[in-house]
């Protein structure tokens, strides 16, 4: 039988693995190259199809059953943490992987951290675990991935380690205003909108704070995003400084996720 698996690429979230196919794939061959999947990789029990990609400012991405168990539930691991979460009503990236453990790896010890869009709590939890932090908010609008959040903290064993503050995070930064908090720390691994959220950041920021903030730019464009971040400070009388720029990956040909590092003076 021809072996589909050297022709094409698929993302693997722990015992799931999502395939991209060309339109013009048959159903067939989807089959075929499904159950290819499942015998040359133990570790899987489902294969699916993306049907649709991630969208909204709940970044849901829509899939198909192909083959083996018929479950979207996956249990993924990393830096030493466990996941889970339905891939069709909640985000999670794996290919931020490396990013987690190298902003864990920034956070100083007994600091006050803010997670933005934390999803199912990658950044949290990671944060939570291995960085020794005071205190860790996270925040996030999708329901559904709260549930996921929640779980997954008492999992990894860092329940009583974060806050967990649910909702639009322009009405949760009001409130956290408020309540006189602030933070060292602010990690925003935003979705691709056209809202910056850079103003609730500035609310929630001191002099010293350190916020990690992801854009997305074309790979020759990193100037408009770190000149979107001096405008913002600007506009709220917020000085700064520019602390690191780094492409933290592809997400589409010729665009890339971009992390500016940038601290408050």
């Amino acid at each position: 039988m021809k072996s589909y698996l050297k022709q094409r690429s698929f993302n693997i979230l722990g015992n799931i693995a999502i395939v991209n196919f060309s339109d013009n794939t048959s159903k067939k061959n989807k089959i075929i190259f499904a159950k290819e999947i499942l015998k040359k990789n133990k570790n899987i029990k489902t294969v699916l199809e993306k049907s649709d990609k991630f969208s909204g400012r709940l970044r849901k991405m829509g899939t198909k059953y192909l083959a083996g168990e018929k479950n979207k539930e996956a249990l993924y691991k990393e830096n030493g943490c466990s996941f889970r979460f339905n891939v069709d009503t909640t985000y999670f990236s794996p290919r931020l992987s490396n990013e987690r453990k190298e902003i864990s790896s920034l956070i100083k010890k007994d600091s006050n951290v803010l997670v933005m869009f934390a999803g199912v709590a990658p950044f949290s939890i990671v944060i939570a675990k291995n960085s020794k932090p005071g205190e860790v908010y996270s925040n996030e609008i999708n329901r559904e991935a709260n549930k996921y959040a929640e779980l997954n903290a008492e999992i990894n064993g860092v329940k009583n380690k974060i806050n967990f503050v649910n909702g639009d995070i322009k009405k949760v930064a009001i409130k956290l205003k408020n309540q006189g908090k602030k933070f060292d720390f602010i990690v925003m691994p935003r979705p691709n909108l056209k809202d910056s959220f850079l103003e609730q950041a500035f609310i929630l920021s001191k002099k010293g704070t350190k916020i990690f903030y992801y854009g997305f730019c074309k790979e020759d464009e990193k100037n408009l995003i770190i000149d979107k971040i001096k405008k913002k400070a600007s506009e709220f009388r917020k000085k700064i400084k520019i602390l690191n720029v780094k492409s933290a990956g592809e997400t589409a040909p010729y665009k890339i996720r971009v992390r500016v590092d940038f601290q408050i003076l």
